[in-house]
């Protein structure tokens, strides 16, 4: 018995020893099968169901003007695929053969420039090779396209079952168009990378860092498992002002496009004096369709000889140097002089025949060519380096290391010894005086006019104020000086002095304005051909004007810069021009309504003064010489609104302040539209106007309950 049980056993030992080798074998046998045979299919299987170190994209920081406007900022954009092989694997491949005319027609209405039949052909190429990265459209495209394409048959389901998904990208975009283009900078769209600008001089805050996660497939759905989360991006907040930026483009735009122009690029730059704050900067170039856009950022990087603007830093020099004062007279003749075999010209000398004996102030008032060369060759002739060495120490050289890609610091170069004659060439000095023999961007020239209203103190142009992330200041940007005296305190009063009167009784009085007292100076400059030189063809002009305003505490300085080709070429009456629709621009916009509106009468009666800002209209009063009475302290350079009403009383306008709700909407009746509105949308309600004149009714009662996002119609009459 035992015997028998013992060969059942080792008989069953055997059958199961076969059977397991059997099955093991096999198994190698698929395994190698499946290493080489079916590896490439189940590669993809694999990479279907599960991604490693899937970078996970940061959202770019947004780029905000000086009051919080967006200037640049991130929207979504996709590109869109079909997977036709999930679609096969969930079984909904079966209903393609209904559903593919009603697609292909959907597909042909959201993007037209391809055919019904070109996009039957591109799914069914797809389908056929059971692609799983069928391309259904080559660039991307917005949110909107997206959600259209996503209401089509198939495409509705989930991408599991459907095979529709995207990826997704951060596109950039300017609410504001091309508002100061060159200088908030692009992106390469295609691979998501900065171009120029800011986006690319503060590219590694703008773009923070990106993340790692892995996708796991699990019950035919994706799970994102991030291992390293994604840091967006900080916020940049320049000093860009939305307002003034659009005002000097459409000043500078349509001076370019004058008959008499007809320009080939123009720059306009507007900066706060007291800061270095770039409010407003424009680089505009004619292209081939006739239009101007911004091309280059030519404030910053387009070195040219300056003309006269070069005249004062030149005058600055001898001044402050002690060598001449003002009151020298300097005998200009007949409007030519010889200098060391060259003819130095004024501009008159063939229409007025020059301006005889003037002085030195005056010479820089009219822009006299003679006047100031003969001073700088007369004191520096015999010693150039100390003229030059004086141009380095007033600031007009220097390297101001903009934090813009691209910036090029001025060039003025000591006078080269002559190979044959191995001596300094004398005509060399003097036309450097008058702003030839130099390199210059209007940037730079800017900055040396500012520093003059500043009293003599060089601060750097600042274009971004702060970093902030999640509505927290990490970073600031302060103002920095860089010269603390570009001269004597002396020689800057009375180049102050100066300027004014270039504009009040020289060459710039196209430059004045009659509500506010305005400095600056001219510059018109041919311009070099290279090696061709200044006469070849039609002759090249840069047109200049460099100044500040209001005269007595400046509060803004602007450079506008023309370049055209022929005559007739004026700094004043162009560029000029351009400066006094800036500036009056820029005023106006801190006035409640236009000065000539607000004069007495000639009865002697009190103007009218709305409800509102009252700070705005003391001001205005007292620029007048209207004397007024208030119960408060405060300062209209500071801008903080002080909110009431103003009533005549006796021989003074008495002005009295309001205290407005602090819940509930405001009561703006009484009001003028400019106050009306920001009082309205600050507290975060949109705003309609109809008519003109000062607020008689609101939609909206005051005092009532404030909806954010509402809509409050303002009627006004006069």
């Amino acid at each position: 018995m035992s015997k028998l049980n013992s060969q059942k056993t080792m008989f069953r030992y055997k059958f199961f020893f076969i059977l397991m080798t059997a099955i093991a074998i096999a198994v190698i046998v698929r395994a190698a099968y499946i290493m080489t045979v079916e590896h490439d299919y189940w590669q993809e299987v694999g990479d279907r169901v599960k991604r490693d170190s899937v970078p996970v994209q940061p959202t770019r920081g947004n780029i905000l003007s000086c009051n919080g406007q967006l200037l640049a900022s991130s929207l979504p954009e996709y590109r869109l695929f079909v997977d036709f092989n999930a679609m096969a694997n969930s079984g909904v491949d079966t209903l393609w053969a209904e559903k593919e005319d009603s697609i292909c027609e959907g597909l042909h209405r959201i993007f037209p420039a391809r055919s019904k039949e070109e996009f039957r052909q591109l799914l069914r190429e797809g389908r056929d090779k059971q692609t799983t990265r069928c391309v259904i459209w080559p660039r991307r495209v917005n949110y909107m396209v997206y959600s259209d394409v996503k209401e089509l048959p198939i495409f509705s389901m989930s991408s599991n079952r459907g095979g529709f998904y995207t990826e997704e990208y951060n596109a950039r975009r300017r609410p504001y168009g091309s508002i100061a283009a060159r200088t908030i900078g692009d992106m390469f769209g295609a691979k998501d990378t900065a171009r120029c600008g800011l986006e690319l001089s503060y590219d590694s805050l703008l773009r923070g860092e990106k993340g790692l996660m892995r996708r796991r497939k699990v019950l035919n759905r994706y799970l994102s498992i991030v291992d390293v989360p994604a840091v967006n991006g900080v916020d940049l907040v320049t000093t860009i002002d939305v307002e003034m930026q659009d005002i000097a483009e459409r000043a500078l735009i349509d001076e370019l496009k004058l008959p008499q122009v007809n320009g080939e690029m123009g720059v306009a730059i507007l900066m706060e004096v007291a800061t270095g704050d770039v409010k407003a900067i424009v680089n505009m170039a004619k292209c081939e369709d006739g239009e101007y856009r911004e091309v280059i950022n030519s404030a910053i990087n387009y070195r040219c000889e300056p003309g006269s603007v070069f005249k004062t830093a030149s005058i600055m020099v001898a001044l402050d140097d002690g060598v001449c004062d003002t009151s020298q007279i300097i005998h200009t003749g007949g409007g030519v002089m010889e200098m060391h075999s060259r003819k130095m010209k004024d501009h008159n000398w063939a229409t007025t025949g020059g301006f005889g004996d003037i002085n030195l102030a005056r010479a820089l008032e009219v822009s006299s060519n003679v006047g100031v060369s003969w001073v700088i060759d007369h004191y520096y002739s015999q010693n150039p380096k100390k003229f030059i060495d004086g141009l380095y120490r007033v600031g007009i050289h220097e390297d101001l290391r903009l934090p813009l890609v691209g910036y090029n610091p001025p060039i003025i170069n000591y006078p080269k010894l002559n190979a044959k004659k191995q001596a300094e060439d004398k005509t060399y000095l003097p036309w450097m005086s008058i702003g030839y023999n130099t390199q210059i961007a209007p940037i730079n020239t800017l900055t040396f006019y500012n520093a003059i209203a500043n009293n003599g103190r060089m601060v750097r142009p600042r274009f971004v104020k702060s970093a902030v992330k999640d509505g927290v200041t990490i970073a600031d940007y302060p103002v920095e000086v860089v010269k603390e005296h570009i001269a004597k305190p002396s020689t800057i009063k009375t180049l102050q002095t100066v300027l004014r009167h270039v504009v009040s009784q020289g060459l710039g009085k196209q430059a004045g304005s009659k509500l506010f007292s305005v400095s600056g100076k001219t510059g018109t400059a041919q311009v070099s051909q290279g090696s061709k030189g200044y006469k070849s063809g039609t002759t090249g002009y840069w047109l200049s004007f460099a100044g500040y305003f209001p005269s007595e505490a400046p509060r803004y300085s602007c450079i506008v810069c023309i370049k055209k080709w022929g005559l007739p070429a004026s700094g004043g009456g162009m560029s000029g021009v351009v400066f006094r629709h800036i500036a009056e621009g820029v005023m106006a916009r801190d006035l409640v309504r236009d000065a000539s509106d607000i004069e007495p009468s000639e009865g002697g009666e009190w103007p009218e003064v709305k409800r509102g800002n009252i700070l705005s209209a003391d001001y205005i009063l007292s620029n007048i010489g209207l004397k007024t009475r208030a119960d408060w302290n405060g300062s209209y350079a500071s801008g903080n609104p002080v909110w009431g009403s103003a009533a005549p009383d006796g021989k003074a306008m008495v002005l009295r302040k309001e205290t407005l709700r602090e819940e509930g909407v405001p009561d703006v009746r009484g009001m003028g539209a400019k106050d009306a509105v920001f009082l309205l949308e600050s507290r975060g309600l949109k705003v309609q106007l109809r008519g003109k004149g000062s607020v008689r009714q609101q939609s909206i009662a005051p005092g009532a309950k404030l909806t954010k996002g509402a809509t409050c119609i303002l009627t006004l009459a006069v």
